[in-house]
């Protein structure tokens, strides 16, 4: 005769996300809207038009907001925003 195997316990389902308000105090609103324009895949170049500033400042305000994330890269920035239901 077998020995019944022990039931595994089921795993918590995780919470899913809630989309929160940038102005909660997680984001100034242009940094959000940067985030956004990361998501949506263009080209640096493309993104510095879109927000009327230089190439090379465009640079600097994703390091910023990396930084202040926690991240090293816009995509895991993008990441980092999208798991937190910002975008």
């Amino acid at each position: 005769m077998q020995t019944p195997t022990p039931a595994r316990p089921q795993s918590p389902a995780l919470p899913v996300p809630q989309p929160r308000r940038p102005a909660a105090g997680l984001l100034a609103p242009e940094e959000h809207q940067l985030l956004l324009l990361l998501t949506e895949g263009l080209p640096l170049d493309a993104i510095a038009r879109r927000l009327s500033t230089s190439s090379r400042t465009l640079r600097r305000r994703i390091r910023v907001l990396c930084d202040r994330i926690g991240v090293r890269t816009p995509l895991q920035a993008a990441v980092w925003a999208a798991r937190r239901g910002l975008i």
